[in-house]
């Protein structure tokens, strides 16, 4: 009986990437991360990440909310 071997999905590995990545940004800049919204275009934060991944200027929560 030969032995069952375990191929891993490329499109399960750039997801749980994708994850990691979004995780990153959401402490980074201080948006509250929810795994749910990962490519939601609907969602405001996973737009703004959007933007910091293209290498345009996403907004810092950090910053906003330090303001006196």
């Amino acid at each position: 009986m030969a032995k069952q071997t375990f191929q891993s999905n490329p499109r399960v590995t750039q997801i749980f990437e994708d994850l990691e990545k979004y995780l990153t940004f959401c402490v980074d800049f201080g948006y509250k991360y929810n795994e749910a919204e990962l490519y939601d275009q609907r969602s405001y934060v996973y737009r703004q990440y959007g933007k910091f991944a293209t290498g345009k200027g996403a907004r810092d929560q950090w910053r906003e909310n330090a303001r006196p």
